[in-house]
């Protein structure tokens, strides 16, 4: 592999690593169905891996349809110690915490499901726009 090849990838992975690595970190919850009608669509039947934004990221709607991959990184409470399965989920924004929201972002009881034991009922994450 030539030097020029080698510096591009070199190059490539600083620019392309610091975004990955920068996930932001909250908390999450779950609600369970009916899901419709949401804030975003209506009665639109969106499936079940979604979630709602609270607004540490609603921005007056700005996140309706943005995708994010959650991971559960911990216990909020002593209840269920160790809550987490070492999965990730990516759902998408279809509706809205309202102020008193108990999460960064309240996941579908699927989608919660995926990443962690529902009996917690409220965990520590990582998220990030995908």
């Amino acid at each position: 592999m030539g030097l020029e090849m080698r510096v591009f990838l070199v190059l490539a992975m600083a620019i392309c690593l610091p975004s990955a690595a920068y996930a932001a970190e909250g908390t999450a919850t779950f609600y369970t169905p009916p899901y419709v009608p949401s804030s975003c669509n209506g009665y639109q039947n969106d499936g079940v891996m979604i979630a709602a934004a609270s607004d540490a990221i609603w921005g007056n709607r700005a996140a309706c349809g943005r995708s994010y991959r959650v991971t559960c990184i911990g216990a909020t409470n002593q209840g269920v110690p160790k809550p987490c399965k070492g999965t990730s989920v990516v759902v998408k924004i279809v509706d809205y915490c309202p102020p008193g929201c108990r999460g960064t972002i309240d996941l579908s009881q699927e989608a919660f499901t995926v990443i962690a034991n529902p009996d917690a009922g409220k965990i520590k994450i990582s998220y990030t726009q995908v």
